[in-house]
């Protein structure tokens, strides 16, 4: 390697000074660490080591693109979700920490050494479900979701973990769920008001836009996950939805219009509305 290569040390200030995010310092580290194909404690403990050219011109090449407003989970690839490396791809919703709630919420409901059946609906990457399967190897998991390509993805990443126990099925929302009744339906669904101006910025702007916006006023994907849920719930089964922050009191609504009984909503660790579960 040619002493003339840049040090991480060196690569990491060009792009907190190139990157006009709010996280520039930890998107270019992720980047970086992606590229080398190391952990970014690898970073801390070599910021003196050179970087080969190929290494350099694929971190500066994803620099502009980040530059640009690309994702950096669309960039490398990857996304973390309940300490799972996930694949995460454009026409998959980004994995986010919020949703780590919904999944830590339902774990407290779900038995650790019974077999259960569960539901996810609207799968993406596959996040909900394989963290649930991962944590509860007992359940018996079924994943949909309406779009082929984002189905694939998550197929691959259950491979990729080799996680056994879900079932993956193309459809909308209940549609495909066979007859017989679930004890869990869990569901992270669009929930973004249409005309919403967190679409057109950001990160968002570039995600799948039928797993973000869900009528005028976010609650449209809600109305028929709570509705249908119910005639596939057995009796004292659980639907636990992840919702908008300010979105609690009308899906508390929905809730009790379709029956449901110890309706709670909960917050995220920001502190956020987020989570509404009931009990049929």
């Amino acid at each position: 390697m040619s002493s003339t290569n840049p040090s991480i040390k060196s690569l990491l200030e060009l792009a907190t000074r190139t990157l006009d995010t709010g996280s520039a310092q930890l998107d270019a580290e992720v980047l970086l660490a992606a590229c080398l194909d190391k952990p970014r404690s690898h970073l801390y403990a070599w910021p003196e080591c050179s970087v080969k050219t190929e290494q350099q011109a694929q971190f500066l090449a994803w620099l502009q693109r980040r530059a640009a407003g690309e994702p950096v989970a669309y960039l490398t690839g990857r996304r973390e979700f309940w300490s799972l490396e996930l694949l995460v791809t454009p026409d998959t919703l980004i994995p986010r920490p919020e949703t780590e709630t919904l999944v830590a919420l339902a774990l407290d409901k779900i038995p650790s050494e019974t077999s259960v059946r569960i539901a996810d609906l609207g799968t993406g990457t596959g996040a909900i479900a394989l963290a649930i399967a991962r944590e509860r190897p007992h359940a018996e998991i079924i994943a949909t979701d309406i779009c082929a390509r984002a189905l694939a993805i998550a197929k691959q990443n259950a491979r990729r973990l080799e996680i056994g126990n879900v079932q993956f099925i193309e459809g909308s929302w209940c549609a495909p769920l066979p007859s017989r009744p679930l004890d869990f339906i869990l569901s992270n669904p669009p929930y973004i008001a249409d005309s919403d101006p967190h679409l057109e910025a950001g990160d968002v702007r570039h995600e799948p836009r039928s797993a973000l916006a869900a009528g005028p006023r976010g609650l449209n994907d809600l109305q028929l996950l709570v509705r249908c849920a119910a005639g596939h719930l057995a009796g004292n089964g659980w639907l636990i939805v992840e919702h908008g922050y300010d979105q609690g009191s009308h899906v508390r609504q929905l809730f009790s219009a379709s029956g449901y009984r110890f309706i709670s909503d909960h917050a995220d660790d920001a502190g956020n509305s987020r989570v509404t579960m009931g009990r049929k």
